[in-house]
């Protein structure tokens, strides 16, 4: 079985150490295996584990719920059915998130339309004087 060390597993991922480090800090990852030199030791199951925090956070998910995402992975009692409904709530999540990026998007095109002029001074432009209070 391989074995990594920190940069190494880190180099192999796509991450940098400290986000390692940090993840072994909130347990997404357990604390690694140590050798007489006190140089922390990877295995292929790390690697995997941390692949796949990297792919989940790629899809959206964020650092607890892909902590609830590997309790389920491990946990041998749980079924498909509670990652589905884990899912689905993320997707429910990012459709609310696009609704709210749609409603800016169609702010930030009305305030661009006020701005006709682009040569008045700044004092007077209407961009800046919607986002003022």
């Amino acid at each position: 079985m391989a074995e990594y060390f920190v940069g190494q597993l880190a180099n192999e991922a796509g991450i940098n150490v400290e986000t390692v480090r940090y993840y072994e800090n909130i347990k997404l990852l357990p604390k690694p295996k140590r050798r007489k030199s006190r140089y922390r030791v990877y295995d292929e199951s790390d690697l995997a584990r941390v692949k796949f925090i990297v792919r989940a956070k790629e899809l959206g998910f964020t650092l607890k719920e892909i902590k609830e995402l590997l309790e389920l992975k491990i946990d041998s009692q749980a079924k498909c059915g509670d990652v589905k409904h884990l899912t689905e709530h993320k997707l429910k999540d990012i459709d609310n998130r696009i609704k709210d990026l749609r409603k800016i998007r169609s702010v930030l095109i009305k305030l661009i339309e006020q701005c006709i002029n682009e040569e008045v001074s700044s004092e007077e432009c209407p961009i800046l004087e919607s986002i003022e209070f």
